[in-house]
Order: structure tokens, then C-alpha cells, then sequence
């Protein structure tokens, strides 16, 4: 009896074990037709599953009989299914092709280069800060973009006044004044409009920020020998789009803004709204405010017009108003007296119009005009002395792109002017000037196969009183394997003499002669970086990512500010040269809902002149940027920073010492709002703690180098709504 029971039982295990299957397959990217290395393949409603080698393969074993669904997935590509019918009769290794998300693809789309191309495929180097970004920078910084730009590696935000607060933009170890700021393309922040720029631009109403490094001088014009800052607004979509973000500082910060954005068939609207102040804060209990008292208001709108599907403008309004002052604690608060009597009062406003018209010919041809007009006043001042000037600039381009598979063709001429006067409140002579340039440029951006494209462009401006300037540029792209490629550029730049400077800002423009165009040339300069740039998928949930870059530049007879006698200070190009050369380091591990992010970034800044080298001032060689982020998506975010700097050169001939900014955010998300907390330096690094940051007495204070933070730990929270 026993014998017949187990002979059927033998025979149904025999049957089980040779019902299993084995599935060999290769994954490859439909288009390329490379391999892909961790794919994720997997056999629904069982565990069976595991992850391309890295010749793309995969074999999966014990598949059940039957009719079976195989999910094949990878970062960036869609998502793939597959039916067989197991035991299988086809036992050759079975091709899979995936095809690139062309969705995930399309959010980031560049403008900076002027081309159409993607992110991906554009030679130039980009690095790209989208809205997810800028909204945790926002909580963390929401009336300016200072926060935005200063944790970047290769970027060094400046502070230029340690009354006022104001700062400059230094990329790669040069000046404030080779950075160029855009405004969706404009140069609206440029010459004595660059004066506050950074403290007067909150990031509620951007979508991205587009960030080159090196000469752009080629695209541009003068202005962007160290790189360039293009802050892109928010564009209408049929879906309503009204937010809402209230900050409060434990540094008696107050912030209110609101957005709102919509697109009705053939019209569209952005409005931007926001109210900024601050009460002076003196956390060394110095007797001077780190943090001055202002008061800001700020109202940009914006009007699209959608004719046709080939046809669109948009007009837009930019305005500014803010008072600010800082100094001595007693006398903002209304009780100086003749000890404590030292200010530093700045009254601004900004308002600038600007236009786009973009036309479609056809799907290879397209045509934009595009114009602003600004308009900035700033009265600075303090005891004893008043500046005061008003600056009127346009820019005015017209530009044609043809645009193909492999090839495209971007020409254009532009016009630039800016007219700056100073009021007469003195007999100093009046520093004003009247700069015209004309210039005229084109770009290939070339496909040469699938493994080298190639973006070259040359550009000729004139500037009136200067003469003509001639910039080449050329970069390359290198798709080396799959997940590895490598930029290599260059190109020229120029930079035409102002008093506005950093040097100048810091004494307030005061006894500074004005540039004489007899004796001032134009700043030239030439640059190049390479980098090489990887990243792949480890299994499902790891990610890995790294980024290298080297950089070099060459500013021929720079423009420094000399002192002949104690009674003046006057602009002269030195006959030597300023080199800045280093590396930049950007490595991402992700992790599921994890993400580490560590930066790098080395820089040898130098100034040759007259036989001598001396090493450039407030340019810290070795900067190590740290950051943790844990984000539950539409549920919590969780950050901890750490920044590092390097004793920095001051300009009196000393080293300031080096210090560690560490913070900590947290953002609980619902689904139409959200509530944030944010513990900002919360060790409370402050120069006031290791350094004095004035010589002299109370009353006539002389400031030396701002090069480490002055407002100490500040808690900031708010709420922030999505309607």
C-alpha cells in the first residue's frame, strides 16, 4: 500500500520541479542600443526579481509555469512589461529595449545656453537648481537669494558691508563684478543696479536657477568673465498655481510673500507679491547690528499672450522699494548721541519693464525679440558724506535659431546702454558715465556622432570709448560609456571699467574718482574648465553620482583701486595679471528616501604684478560643503548641513581663521500646506567670536574684512501654502 502512495507523489514532485524556468535576457537602451547596467526586473505577484550585470544581462530561475508578467524598470526610462508563457520555447537570450522618459527629460529645460537641446545633450557645463531646491533654500532664506547661491561648491557669496549686509556673488576666486546676474536672459543687475542686487531678489516666484562657471562673455557680452547667474520666473500653466509663505526670524525677521500664476487659453499671468523686514540685531552686543533694519516691498507682474500655437509675448514689471539702515544700535533706535552717532543709510528703488516675443516660422526655425528698460536710484548715507545716483540701462536683442536633428544655429545682434549721474551734493567730481556697446553673435551647437557633440560661437561687440572686442568660445561634449561623460571649454571674456566694485562699496564710493576713458582700458580675459561627470544605479534603492572639475582663468590688466594720496582713491589697470585656477568636487549618494551630498572645492587666486605675487584677498583655498537630506515625498523633509572654509587672505596683509556653519531643517507637508522649522548656524559661528571686525572708536568706526558670518544662530520657521 505504502509502494502505490508514493509512487503518485514522486510523480507530482518530478512534475513541480520541472515546471520551473529560467528567463535570459539582455537589457538595452532602444536608442543607443547599449547595454543598461541595474535594471531592476521582476516577476509580478512574486518575489522573484534582480538587476542587469554589467553587460546588461539578467537571469531569473524558478518561474513557475504559466502565463507570467515581467516588470523591467531603470531611473529615467519607462517602464516596461513583458508577457510569456512559461515553460518558454525560446532558449536564446531575449532583448529587451527600454526607451528614455522623454517626460522626466522635458522639466529641465535650459535656457541659458540659448539652444534648444536638453540638459543632457548640451555641451556647455550647466549646473541646474530646480523648484524643488529652491524651495528648501526658501525656508531657509526667504527674502533673498543669498542662501540659494552660497551653498554651491565653486561660489562664494561676499559680504561686502558689514553694516548694511550687502554681498556680492564671487564664482572661482574672482570679484563680485565678473559674476553677471540675469533676470529670465536680462542683465538688469549690472554696473550700479548691482548695488543690494542679491538682498533684493526672494525666490518665490522662480522656477529655476541656471549657473555656468567660466568666461560667458561669448553669449552675453561683457560682464561674465567668472560666469554667469540666470534666474528663470515661473510661466503660467492652465492649472492654477497660488502660493503663500510666511517666515519669521528669531533675528526680528519678518517675510511675507505670495505668488499667484495662471494661463486662460490665448492669456496668461504670474503675480509676485512681497513684504520683507527687519528690526536691527546686534547678537555680539557690540553696540553695531549685524542684521540692519530695512523695510521692503517688492510687486512683479507679468502678462503673456498666446496669439496661435507659433506665436506668444509677455511684458513684465519688476519693482523695488526699500529702506535700510544699520550701525550704531542706539542711534537706529533713535537714541544717538555725540558718541554713538555712526550710520550707514541706503534708500533704493528699482524698477525695470521687460518684453519677449517668440515666434515659431517653422519646426526648424524660430525668431525672438526681446527688450528691458531699468531704472535704479540709491541714496547711501552716512556720517558726513551722501552719494547719491541714478542709473538708466536697456538691452535690446533680436535672435534666429534653426534648429535640426543633428545641427543648430543660433544668431543674433543686441544693444546696450547704460547712463549712470550722480546727484551734485559736493564739488568731488561727479563719477557719471554713458556706455553704448553694439554687438552681434552666433552659435553651432553640432552632433558630430553619438559620442562628441560640439558647441562653438563667436561674438564681436563694440563699446563705445573702448573699441571692438572679439570672443571665441568653443565646448565639447564626450558621451564616453553609458552613465560617463566628460565637458571640456573655453572661451574670451571683457569686463567694462565702473567705479562699482567691491572695493569701492565697502568705503561707500567715497573720494573714489571717476574712470577716465582715456587712461581705463577694457578687463579681457580667457578661461577653460573640463570635468568628467558619473553616475549609475546600484541595485533598486542605491544611487551614486560624481562630479569633477578643473578651472582656469587669465584676467589680463585688472582693474584695482589705488590710493596716491590719503585725499583720494583712483581706478588704474594694473600692468600685471590675475590668474585663479582649482577644482571642484560634487559626489550624491542616494539611498531609498536618503541623500548625502558632498562639494569640494579648491582655489588658487593670485595677483602677478611688478615682479610679485600676492595671493587674492578673502578667497578661501579649501571649502568643504556637507549636506544629509531624508524626504518622505509629500510628507516630511529633514536636512543637516555642514560647511567648512579655510583662513582667508585680508587685505591688510593678515589671515582671518577658519570656521564650520552647520544648520538643521525640518518641513512636516500636507497636502495644501506646509509647516518648516530651520536652526541656521546653530553653533553660532560668529566673526564677532574670534575677531574684531572695526579698529578705531565707536563713534567713527574703520571696518576691516568681512569674511565669516556676523548675525550668529538664527531660528526662522514659517508656513508656507499651495491653494
Amino acid at each position: 500500500m505504502k509502494r502505490i502512495l508514493l509512487v503518485p507523489f514522486f510523480t507530482v514532485l518530478y512534475l513541480c520541479v520541472y515546471a520551473q524556468n529560467t528567463l535570459n535576457a539582455v537589457v538595452n537602451n532602444r536608442e543607443t542600443k547599449k547595454p543598461l547596467v541595474g535594471v531592476t526586473v521582476s516577476i509580478k505577484g512574486t518575489p522573484i526579481g534582480a538587476t542587469t550585470n554589467e553587460n546588461g544581462q539578467i537571469q531569473l530561475t524558478n518561474i513557475p509555469d504559466g502565463r507570467q508578467e515581467i516588470l523591467f524598470s531603470y531611473v529615467g526610462f519607462e517602464e516596461h512589461i513583458e508577457i510569456f508563457e512559461f515553460p518558454i520555447t525560446n532558449t536564446n537570450i531575449i532583448e529587451i529595449l527600454l526607451i528614455e522618459n522623454s517626460e522626466e527629460l522635458e522639466e529641465i529645460v535650459i535656457s541659458s545656453t540659448r539652444s534648444t537641446r536638453s540638459i543632457q545633450n548640451i555641451p556647455t557645463r550647466i549646473e541646474f537648481i530646480g523648484s524643488e531646491e529652491l524651495g528648501e533654500k526658501g525656508n531657509m532664506k526667504p527674502g533673498d537669494i543669498r542662501m540659494l547661491l552660497a551653498e554651491s561648491t565653486g561660489i562664494h557669496v561676499q559680504t561686502t558691508s558689514p553694516t548694511s549686509a550687502n554681498a556680492s556673488i564671487r564664482i572661482q576666486g574672482l570679484d563680485g563684478r565678473y559674476t553677471q546676474i540675469l533676470k529670465d536672459g536680462f542683465p538688469i543687475y549690472s554696473g550700479a543696479s548691482s548695488g543690494l542686487g542679491l538682498l533684493q531678489i526672494p525666490p518665490l516666484d522662480l522656477k529655476q536657477v541656471e549657473v555656468i562657471k567660466g568666461s560667458t562673455s561669448t553669449l552675453y557680452g561683457g560682464g561674465a568673465i567668472a560666469g554667469l547667474v540666470n534666474l528663470i520666473s515661473k510661466t503660467p500653466t492652465y492649472e492654477r498655481d497660488l502660493r503663500f509663505h510666511l517666515n519669521g526670524t528669531s533675528g526680528r525677521g519678518l517675510d511675507i510673500n505670495g505668488f499667484y500664476g495662471q494661463r486662460f487659453d490665448k492669456i496668461g499671468t504670474t503675480i509676485f507679491a512681497s513684504h520683507n523686514r527687519n528690526a536691527a540685531y546686534d547678537p555680539a552686543k557690540n553696540g553695531l547690528s549685524a542684521i540692519p533694519q530695512f523695510e521692503r516691498y517688492v510687486l512683479n507682474p507679468k502678462l503673456f499672450v498666446y496669439f496661435n500655437e507659433k506665436t506668444k509675448l509677455n511684458f513684465g514689471v519688476n519693482a523695488t522699494i526699500e529702506n535700510r539702515i544699520g550701525g550704531d544700535m542706539l542711534y537706529i533706535k533713535g537714541n544717538g548721541d555725540n558718541t554713538h552717532q555712526y550710520f550707514e543709510e541706503n534708500k533704493t528703488q528699482r524698477y525695470s519693464i521687460q518684453f519677449a516675443f517668440d515666434h515659431i516660422i517653422n519646426e526648424n526655425n524660430f525668431i525672438q525679440v526681446k527688450n528691458s528698460v531699468s531704472y535704479f536710484n540709491r541714496n547711501t548715507t552716512i556720517p558726513n558724506y551722501q552719494f547719491e545716483g541714478t542709473q538708466t540701462a536697456s538691452f535690446t536683442e533680436a535672435s534666429y535659431t534653426n534648429s535640426t536633428e543633428n545641427i543648430e544655429w543660433v544668431a543674433g545682434i543686441n544693444l546696450w546702454t547704460d547712463n549712470f549721474k550722480e546727484k551734485e551734493l559736493t564739488a568731488f567730481p561727479l563719477r557719471n558715465y554713458n556706455q553704448t556697446t553694439f554687438g552681434a553673435f552666433v552659435q553651432n551647437t553640432w552632433k558630430t556622432t553619438d559620442w562628441l557633440q560640439l558647441e562653438t560661437g563667436f561674438r564681436t561687440d563694440y563699446v563705445m570709448d573702448y573699441g571692438a572686442v572679439f570672443l571665441p568660445r568653443v565646448s565639447a561634449l564626450f558621451h564616453v560609456v553609458e552613465g560617463l561623460t566628460s565637458r571640456v571649454g573655453g572661451g574670451f571674456g571683457y569686463k567694462t571699467p565702473t567705479i562699482f566694485t567691491e572695493e569701492s562699496e565697502r568705503i561707500q564710493y567715497r573720494n573714489v574718482m571717476p574712470i577716465d576713458e582715456g587712461t581705463n582700458t577694457l578687463e579681457k580675459s580667457y578661461g577653460a574648465n573640463a570635468d568628467i561627470n558619473y553616475n549609475t544605479n546600484i541595485g533598486e534603492n542605491w544611487s551614486f553620482s560624481i562630479n569633477h572639475l578643473f578651472f582656469y582663468t587669465y584676467l589680463d590688466n585688472p582693474l584695482l583701486l589705488e590710493s596716491p594720496s590719503t585725499d583720494f582713491f583712483q581706478f588704474i589697470n594694473s600692468p600685471g595679471y590675475i590668474h585663479t585656477k582649482g577644482t571642484e568636487t560634487n559626489i550624491k549618494v542616494g539611498y531609498d528616501d536618503l541623500k548625502l551630498f558632498l562639494g569640494y572645492t579648491y582655489t588658487n587666486a593670485r595677483l602677478h604684478q611688478n615682479g610679485t605675487t600676492v595671493e587674492s584677498p578673502l578667497t578661501p583655498k579649501h571649502r568643504i560643503n556637507s549636506i544629509l537630506m531624508y524626504e518622505v515625498e509629500d510628507k516630511w523633509k529633514v536636512g543637516l548641513e555642514a560647511y567648512y572654509f579655510s583662513p582667508q587672505k585680508l587685505n591688510n596683509g593678515t589671515t582671518g581663521k577658519d570656521y564650520l556653519i552647520t544648520g538643521f531643517m525640518a518641513e512636516k507637508i500636507w497636502e495644501t500646506f506646509s509647516l518648516y522649522i530651520n536652526f541656521e548656524n546653530f553653533l553660532d559661528v560668529r566673526q564677532t567670536r574670534f575677531d574684531t571686525i572695526y579698529t578705531g572708536t565707536i563713534t567713527n568706526p574703520v571696518f576691516k574684512d568681512i569674511y565669516a558670518p556676523l548675525d550668529g544662530f538664527v531660528i526662522n520657521g514659517g508656513i508656507k501654502f499651495s491653494l
